[in-house]
This record gives C-alpha cells, sequence and structure tokens, in this order.
C-alpha cells in the first residue's frame, strides 16, 4: 500500500511539473493592494 502511495505522489508531482511547463507556473494570486491614506488639502477647505 505504501508502494501505491509513493507511485501516485510521484504521478502528482509529474503531472504539476508537466503543467506548468505548458502553461508557466501556477497563477499565483495577486496581493491585494493595501489603500494608504493621504491626506488631501484641496478637499478640507
Amino acid at each position: 500500500m505504501d508502494y501505491i502511495e509513493k507511485v501516485l505522489e510521484k504521478l502528482k508531482e509529474l503531472a504539476r511539473k508537466l503543467i506548468e511547463a505548458l502553461l508557466g507556473p501556477e497563477a499565483e494570486q495577486e496581493p491585494e493592494l493595501i489603500p494608504i491614506p493621504v491626506e488631501d488639502r484641496s478637499r478640507r477647505h
């Protein structure tokens, strides 16, 4: 049973490498932009 699990892991790894080779690395989520408060003096008047 352990042997089958090892083979499956290797197959998953190969599939992942193949997909990366064809489509590029896994699309990483873009980090969310954090709004930075800026004092807008023209609006305060």
